[in-house]
C-alpha cells in the first residue's frame, strides 16, 4: 500500500495537524461559542422581585439560545469529531453565564460549570440521529451539555442575582453572555 493510500498514514497525519492547530495561538479563540443578549426594557418601579428575576432568566435564556445557534459551535462539533472516532479521545469543556448590570456600579455576576464529552456520549447521540456523521452527533451532545451548563450556573448565580435585586441594580439595562468553551482533554 502506497503513503498516499495507507489510512493509518493519512489519520495520522490528520491528527498531527489538528494537534497544531490545537496548540495554535489562533485556535484559543476558534475554541468558544458565545451568546449575549440586552435587554433594555425597564421594568416597572412597583414590579415585584419574582417579575425582575423571571426578566433576567428570560434574558438568560435568550442568549442561550443565540449561543445554541452560533456557527462557531457547528465549527467546535467539527473540531471534535475525533472524539466519537477514537475509543480513548474526549474533550473538556465549560459553560460561564455572566450577568452585567450596565446602569449600576454592581459587578458582573460570573458562574461557571464544567463539562466533559466521551466517546459513550458520541455513540448515544449516534444511535438518536441515527447518522454517522461525527459533527452531527458532536454538534447534539454540544447543545445538550450547553442546555445543562447554563441551568447549572444559573442555580450557582441565583443567590447573587437576588442580591442584585435588594440592591435594584437590575433596574436598567442587563445584559447576560452565555459562552461555551470547548479543548481536547490530555
Amino acid at each position: 500500500m502506497s503513503y498516499r493510500t495507507n489510512p493509518d498514514r493519512i489519520l495520522d497525519n490528520i491528527d498531527r495537524a489538528r494537534n497544531r492547530d490545537a496548540e495554535s495561538a489562533r485556535f484559543n479563540l476558534d475554541r468558544q461559542a458565545m451568546g449575549r443578549d440586552l435587554d433594555s426594557q425597564v421594568p416597572d418601579l412597583d414590579a415585584t422581585n419574582p417579575e425582575r428575576a423571571k426578566r433576567i432568566f428570560r434574558t438568560v435564556e435568550r442568549a442561550y439560545v443565540k449561543a445554541a445557534q452560533r456557527a462557531e459551535l457547528g465549527r467546535l462539533a467539527a473540531r471534535f469529531q475525533s472524539v466519537g472516532d477514537i475509543h480513548h479521545h474526549h474533550a473538556r469543556g465549560d459553560v460561564s453565564v455572566s450577568i452585567q448590570y450596565l446602569d449600576h456600579e454592581r459587578h458582573d455576576d460570573v458562574a461557571m460549570s464544567p463539562f466533559e464529552i466521551r466517546a459513550y456520549e458520541i455513540a448515544e447521540a449516534k444511535r438518536e440521529t441515527k447518522t454517522s456523521r461525527a459533527d452531527v452527533n458532536a454538534l447534539k451532545v454540544l447543545r445538550r451539555e450547553l442546555h445543562k451548563g447554563v441551568l447549572s450556573a444559573y442555580q450557582k448565580i441565583e443567590p447573587r442575582i437576588r442580591d442584585a435585586l435588594r440592591e435594584r441594580a437590575d433596574m436598567g439595562h442587563v445584559q447576560v453572555q452565555v459562552t461555551v468553551d470547548l479543548r481536547p482533554a490530555e
